[in-house]
């Protein structure tokens, strides 16, 4: 496996693998990694889809990728997918599966032409006192020491970031900016997560700071994610023959350790209540999902709290995990992620309402028709003063395609949901009631006091608590997570969220399906290159705009910085006056044309000089004086020029 740029090899179709049809590949897992792999082997392995089979131990597929309606309890979406342009592995795959919806068209094709027509970007990020505009304004008010911080984070190494918080970086200077609302709320991370996972996504987004404070950077899918996404993958892995083995859990995966290779050799699951078991060969590929952030979801309703009922380091994915583990130090560390709940976890719910009173209350925050079919609120938008940190989002509606036209659906989700009692619900919120959750939310859309437990009755509402959402942001170190084909690996590799690739991020749709591209090509040989990360952190360009949105859209001459740092680079751009660079920083808003005034103007020197010269040009004493005085001024001429230079 290699990595490619560019897009020289992007529509190029690999050579059939020598001795690919006589391989049969066993996938644990249909989330969108699983998947992925799939269909992967299927385009570009051209692996018959008789010889694949994916195991699930739900009864229907997509892992965290759900969205479903349930007769009993209500619409529910645990969580949404916000994707981006620069998902190299991830629209390489959808220009590949058609369309359930719209005949002829591929799901990329369907979902570029719905983004451009109808573009993503908030109306309202953050607000305030029941509803009202905090008016952060696109900015993020960050002073010289948080900046700072930001730049210690950029330029440390992963080793040096190896097992450190986000809180051994940053201290109130930081947390107390714009930047840490937007950051926060957006992908859910907590002081006590990784440093290393968030310079990460640092160097992985900086074409995208500007789109951070209205959300602008991302987009999404017409639907919940799983009828846009998982249900086409399902489609296509099935009509090429490919079988998915629900209600089907993987309970252990024996492997035979050498120092030579590491070849996975018995597959045991129970399916049906059924204990069964499969042996292995080399030729039988196994692909693992080894872990999961929505194993031991635990699901409420209207007037029921969801209760967790596993304790730290249980569940199905991270019990296979742990055994895997145990087998060879190069299947990684699943306790480093799944070591506490309550760092891992956090609650969302799904309220579904057609009250006028809540609509007109959204309306008024996210200044667009809720009902309208296309962007709502853009993104979340976030209760800044909230006791428990209340996020809540409405996209293009209806959500699901059996949804009622006059319905809307919010997703809402809080980040402290264990210790801290709700500005309008006086209890923690993972105590709460579907009821009792919604009547906080409407608290902070501004719902008037008296109007609050009328309504919330009047809405459904579906809450999920989710033990280990977070778990791969847990601070980690190299090898914690296993690559995704283990060095020695002949038949065996990881997928998904804690298998370990380069420079890429997890919590995102491309992580899961880049570690699949990643398997399925080296386990297959497929001579074709794994398209790399988008390298905009190596983009001079993307460098400069970024300092520029993230100092709130001033020049660099008005930064915060010392006297000493200023004189030093009002010396800099005098020394690149009238080149590509100072042309470079001026087009991107960083400096203006009066910024590069040279240190001298050699012109108007050599000008004086040749004047001086021919008022003393007939005398024959002072023309030997002059040459003198042309050459004296002639090196002092070189030397300004050197300096200058």
């Amino acid at each position: 496996m290699y990595y490619s740029s560019g897009n020289y090899e992007a529509f190029a179709k690999p050579e059939k693998p020598e001795g690919i049809d006589k391989k049969h590949a066993y996938i644990v897992g249909s989330g969108l990694g699983g998947l992925a792999a799939a269909c992967f082997l299927i385009r570009d392995a051209q692996m018959p889809g008789e010889n694949i089979t994916v195991f699930e131990s739900l009864p229907l597929a997509g892992g965290s990728c759900d969205g479903y309606h349930d007769p009993h309890k209500g619409y529910i979406m645990r969580g949404g997918r916000e994707m981006d342009n620069h998902f190299e592995c991830m629209w390489d795959l959808f220009r590949s599966i058609p369309s359930i919806d719209n005949p002829g068209e591929t799901i990329f094709s369907e979902y570029y032409k719905l983004n451009k027509e109808d573009p993503n970007y908030s109306l309202c990020r953050v607000t305030e006192k029941q509803g009202q505009d905090a008016h952060t304004d696109r900015q993020y008010i960050l002073n010289k020491n948080a900046e700072k911080q930001l730049l210690k984070l950029m330029f440390s190494t992963d080793e040096e970031l190896a097992d450190q918080t986000i809180d051994d970086i940053f201290d109130d200077d930081f947390y107390n900016t714009n930047f840490w609302i937007y950051w926060q709320t957006m992908f859910a991370f907590e002081k006590w997560h990784s440093a290393l996972e968030m310079k990460l996504y640092m160097q992985r987004y900086i074409h995208h700071i500007d789109g951070l404070p209205d959300l602008s950077a991302l987009r999404f899918t017409r639907y919940n994610q799983y009828e846009s996404m998982i249900l086409p993958m399902v489609k296509y892995i099935e009509d090429a023959g490919g079988k998915i083995a629900f209600n089907t859990q993987v309970t252990n995966i024996e492997c035979e350790i050498t120092p030579e290779k590491k070849a996975a050799r018995l597959i045991e699951y129970t399916q049906d209540g059924e204990d069964k078991r499969i042996e292995l060969m080399d030729d039988d590929l196994v692909f693992v999902t080894n872990g999961s952030q929505g194993d031991g979801s635990a699901y409420g309703d209207q007037t029921h709290a969801p209760v967790i009922e596993i304790e730290n380091g249980q569940g199905p994915s991270v019990e296979l995990w742990k055994k895997l583990a145990a087998q060879d130090e190069a299947f990684g560390h699943p306790d480093k992620f799944f070591k506490d709940i309550r760092e891992t976890s956090w609650e969302s719910w799904t309220v579904d309402t057609n009250n006028k009173e809540v609509l007109e209350a959204i309306e008024k925050i996210c200044h667009r028709d809720p009902l309208s079919g296309k962007v709502v609120t853009g993104g979340i938008v976030t209760a800044k003063d909230s006791a428990w940190l209340l996020s809540w989002t409405i996209n293009r509606q209806g959500q699901f395609r059996d949804q009622p036209d006059d319905h809307c659906l919010i997703w809402v989700y809080g980040l402290n949901c264990w210790y801290d009692d709700g500005d309008y619900i006086h209890k923690p919120m993972f105590q709460c009631t579907g009821e009792e959750l919604c009547a906080e939310w409407l608290y902070h859309i501004g719902i008037p006091v008296d109007h609050i437990d009328a309504l919330a009755k009047e809405c459904n509402t579906t809450p999920c608590m989710m033990p280990y959402v977070t778990s791969f942001f847990e601070p980690r170190a190299y090898g914690d997570r296993p690559l995704v084909v283990p060095v020695g690996s002949v038949n065996l590799a990881f997928l998904g969220q804690y298998a370990e690739t380069p420079r890429d991020t997890v919590f995102t749709t491309e992580y899961s399906i880049r570690t699949a591209m990643e398997a399925v090509y080296t386990l297959c040989d497929v001579d074709r290159g794994v398209p790399e990360v988008w390298g905009s952190v190596f983009d001079i360009r993307e460098l400069i705009k970024a300092g520029v949105k993230m100092n709130d859209g001033k020049m660099i001459k008005d930064w915060p910085l010392a006297a000493p740092e200023k004189a030093a680079i009002s010396g800099a751009f005098k020394l690149i006056a009238n080149t590509e660079l100072s042309k470079l920083l001026i087009n991107l808003g960083a400096a203006e044309k009066a910024d590069f005034a040279p240190l001298v103007d050699v012109d108007q020197i050599k000008d004086t000089l040749q004047e001086k010269a021919a008022e003393v040009k007939d005398s024959k004493a002072v023309k030997v004086g002059a040459g003198v005085a042309t050459a004296a001024a002639a090196a002092a001429l070189t030397a300004l020029v050197r300096k200058k230079k």
